[in-house]
């Protein structure tokens, strides 16, 4: 046998190795994250005493005080309400306006415009945080739901045109074309062509700009107050200088992790479609 018969086994070998490899990290990392939501379900249960015992009671009897105390001691409604009308808005306002800025970036060629977004991507949200004070104390805006919304938009806005441009270059620009041809106006080849083939992109990037907005917390705790307490900030309440209520604290986290957890449940059929390849082969 000679080398040139003995190259493609070497090669398949080392693939099948790194493929090895790939698979057993992964493994390693969801099963330590995945451990750490499953110990924070199931403290949520345990009475106070077995949460903190050493070593740790994996057989008791389940309780549901815990849960009974979240709701009793915080309107957990109205702060269910919130995060999904700060969330809601904060992403679909972003789509509005981020979708046309990433296809005009996209389809024009504006690097510099993508630079600049690419370092407004980058800057922290605290720093945001002194000016927008001033001018919502001026302007009225603390404590109200336009206020927070604002803020949101300023974090979600940036990933959204950021990621959505990759997607927009990646559509043939034949496409867009033929659309121009037929009499499409730049809008309407945006709305008729570039949107639908983009759509597991634009699914994507609307769960991750939603969770990123449902956990934001540090605007609602500088900005906010009562009238717009969010889940996060709520489930911030349990912990005090004296002591940490740890049932409580895990009940509390399990809800605001709860409704991220079915968004991502009912909408990974639509990250499954390869809609793109699917339209430029037909």
């Amino acid at each position: 046998m000679n080398r040139l018969s003995l190259r493609p086994l070497g090669i398949r070998k080392t693939r099948r190795i790194q493929d090895s490899l790939f698979w057993i990290i992964l493994a390693i990392f969801l099963v330590f994250f995945l451990f750490i939501f499953f110990w924070m379900f199931v403290s949520s249960f345990k009475p106070n005493l077995l949460i903190v015992s050493d070593p740790p009671v994996w057989f008791f009897t389940p309780t549901l005080d815990h849960y009974g105390e979240v709701f009793r001691r915080n309107p957990f409604a109205r702060y269910l309400f919130n995060s999904l009308t700060i969330a809601v808005s904060s992403v679909g306002l972003s789509l509005l306006v981020g979708l046309p800025a990433a296809y005009s970036i996209a389809k024009f060629k504006q690097d510099g415009l993508a630079l600049a977004l690419l370092v407004v991507r980058m800057l922290p949200g605290i720093t945001f945080l002194v000016p927008l004070f001033i001018v919502y104390k001026r302007l009225g805006l603390l404590d109200t739901h336009a206020g927070i919304v604002i803020t949101h938009i300023l974090t979600v806005l940036p990933l959204i045109m950021w990621v959505m441009i990759g997607f927009f270059e990646d559509v043939p620009s034949e496409l867009l074309d033929a659309a121009l041809i037929d009499g499409c106006s730049q809008l309407g080849t945006m709305i008729r062509v570039m949107i639908p083939l983009s759509l597991p992109g634009i699914t994507a990037v609307a769960i991750l700009s939603f969770i990123s907005s449902w956990n934001n917390f540090i605007f609602v705790l500088i900005l906010g107050g009562s009238k717009t307490m969010t889940l996060p900030l709520a489930v911030y309440n349990f912990l005090t200088y004296g002591q940490v209520n740890w049932g409580a604290l895990c009940a509390a986290a399990t809800v605001v992790t709860l409704p991220v957890l079915l968004l991502a449940l009912v909408v990974q059929r639509f990250l499954a479609g390869g809609l793109t390849m699917g339209a430029i082969k037909g």
